[in-house]
């Protein structure tokens, strides 16, 4: 019974759709996890200085594993597994062998560097947190988990080659629930530190769930440490470009974290919290396809498939963008809903929920976007060409902060402008709304940075764009016709639930959402989407009960 249990977390899933769906249907099942721990945090707490620091203590190590971990990201290892696995298993062991080797040292050492230097980083980068002794404390305790986390994704790489995705799509479930163990159990013992070490527990956990496949692949040998400096120049000098762009990422984060903290307090938790309800729809579909497809996309580019490799690009960018959009117009249409049923319990107040569904409706804009530049990119790192990638990711950084600057001065400055965004928005009668435009800083910043890959790709590639801009006409206008029907259900429903009950306010927003949806499918079935018959082609077959191909000890079925 254990062995049978094991062999259904550990199966190989081949197939771009049938492992998106998986991995969604995963993402899906962390991201209701990751949101029922948010309404923990803001049911216990509220949009108060004890969650904004707890938010705040992630940055630095979080820039950490970003940056350091980078090196051995799925991205820029799975392409070298999988070129010397076509060579043999020995080789490839004794690659993984030397650059875990660096990495290890490499992380432990900032890591210690970081510790000593938090009392003097943290209150720089967050000048607006009071507390600055918890601050550094909370932040020193999380430094563990850039060491876990980085080695996790080491080891990820190693079940993505072998396309054990159910292994990498449980790690996010597990280390958000230990997160949660940390707020319900660690917190009313150990204090605000308890937060933190329910971080490290996630992170460990999200490490531990890698280990027995890749133990049983026999392709990692940790100790003696041993160090190939030609094996590691190569990965490093191709996931500098990648390392400066996630830094560039993380810088970004920095910052708009640390305009937050200046806003008023409760503003880093408003935004985080907004944040985290628009990364449901990124992680449920963008992030599900980049990494379902990624070991494809690499395997054909070491195999010289030009034509296959950009067909699973527009495959998985047509259904990212068949996806992404109506979900982004149903969370601009019930956002409010969204916030009052996730967030709408303890000390969260009302007018906090106002704030972070208009800044939820923001980052929706920029969903799809951002989940079309996952693909682009993993496309780049695919074919080893990291520099377009990081031309593209810090142009998006340097916007994201500019523009925000900007429209704070604007918010400021412009009676008109901070008039017009309050009243769409309808949260004209509160303070702090400032954190809008942060928001609306790095949605359009995105959207750029889509922009700026789908030409640099449609240059490589012509008429790289003509299957798209169908699918997006189609998806874009049935979303609108959806978004209608169920702005036009809200307004029905109000008179038949009691909205200020949980249960009322989830049935109006629910059965909204339903109509919605229907209307969607039944447009998108006039306009004879073949995306639409695709989909339900996939969950026909029944893509959780996949078959799993039982490799041979050639090494060849591993890939």
């Amino acid at each position: 019974m254990v062995k049978k249990f094991f062999n259904v977390f550990y199966k190989e899933i081949n197939g771009l759709h049938e492992a998106a769906y998986l991995l969604g249907l995963f993402a899906f099942l962390s991201q209701i996890l990751a949101l029922f721990r948010d309404r923990i945090l803001a049911g216990s707490f509220g949009a108060t200085k004890i969650l904004d620091t707890y938010y705040a203590s992630f940055g630095i190590p979080d820039f950490i594993f970003t940056t350091v971990a980078s090196m051995v990201s799925i991205s820029v290892l799975v392409p070298f597994i999988t070129e010397k696995m076509e060579r043999s298993e020995e080789e490839t062991r004794n690659f993984i062998k030397n650059i875990f080797s660096f990495f290890s040292v490499a992380i432990v050492g900032v890591s210690i560097v970081a510790f000593i230097l938090m009392p003097y980083l943290a209150p720089k980068f967050f000048p607006g947190i009071l507390d600055k002794t918890s601050l550094i404390n909370m932040s020193r305790i999380m430094l563990l988990s850039p060491i876990l986390l980085g080695t996790s994704n080491f080891l990820a790489s190693i079940t993505q080659v072998g396309k054990r995705f159910l292994v990498y799509a449980l790690s996010p479930l597990l280390y958000n629930f230990g997160i949660i163990i940390g707020a319900l159990f660690f917190y009313p013992v150990l204090g605000i530190y308890g937060l933190s070490l329910g971080v490290v527990l996630g992170a460990l956990m999200h490490l531990g769930i890698q280990i027995p496949f890749v133990s049983k692949s026999g392709l990692f040998k940790p100790l003696p440490l041993s160090f190939d400096w030609n094996s590691v120049k190569n990965v490093f000098f191709i996931s500098v470009p990648r390392t400066i762009t996630l830094g560039m990422t993380q810088i970004t984060t920095l910052a708009l974290v640390g305009m937050a903290s200046l806003v008023r307090e409760g503003s880093i938790s408003i935004y985080n919290f907004a944040s985290n309800i628009q990364s449901v729809p990124l992680s449920i579909i963008g992030v599900s396809y980049s990494l379902a497809a990624f070991p494809t996309l690499s395997k054909y580019i070491a195999k010289n498939q030009n034509n296959e490799f950009i067909s699973c690009i527009t495959t998985a960018l047509r259904h990212i963008i068949f996806w992404s959009i109506p979900i982004s117009v149903l969370f601009i249409v019930l956002r409010a809903q969204i916030v009052r049923v996730i967030y709408g319990a303890g000390n969260f107040g009302w007018n906090e929920t106002r704030i972070t569904a208009a800044a939820i409706a923001i980052f929706a804009l920029s969903v799809a976007a951002q989940s079309m530049v996952l693909i682009f990119v993993r496309g780049y790192y695919a074919k080893g060409n990291t520099k377009k990638a990081l031309l593209a990711g810090v142009t998006t950084g340097v916007l994201a902060i500019s523009f925000s600057l900007i429209f704070l001065k604007v918010f400021e400055s412009w009676n008109f402008f901070r008039y017009f965004i309050e009243h769409l928005y309808r949260v004209d009668d509160l303070a702090g709304t400032k954190i809008l435009m942060l928001a609306l800083g790095f949605s359009i910043a995105q959207i750029i940075n889509c922009l700026i890959l789908w030409v640099m790709f449609e240059r490589e590639y012509k008429d790289f764009s003509k299957p798209l801009f169908r699918v997006l006409f189609q998806s874009f206008s049935a979303s609108v016709i959806m978004g209608f029907t169920a702005y036009l259900g809200l307004n029905v429903f109000v008179n038949i639930f009691n909205i200020n009950t949980l249960i009322g306010i989830f049935m109006q927003g629910f059965l909204s959402g339903i109509i919605g949806i229907i209307t969607f499918i039944l447009v998108l079935k006039l306009l004879k989407s073949p995306e639409l018959e695709e989909a339900g082609n996939t969950i026909h077959k029944k893509f959780w009960k996949v078959r799993p191909i039982v490799p041979d000890t050639n090494a060849d079925d591993l890939l």
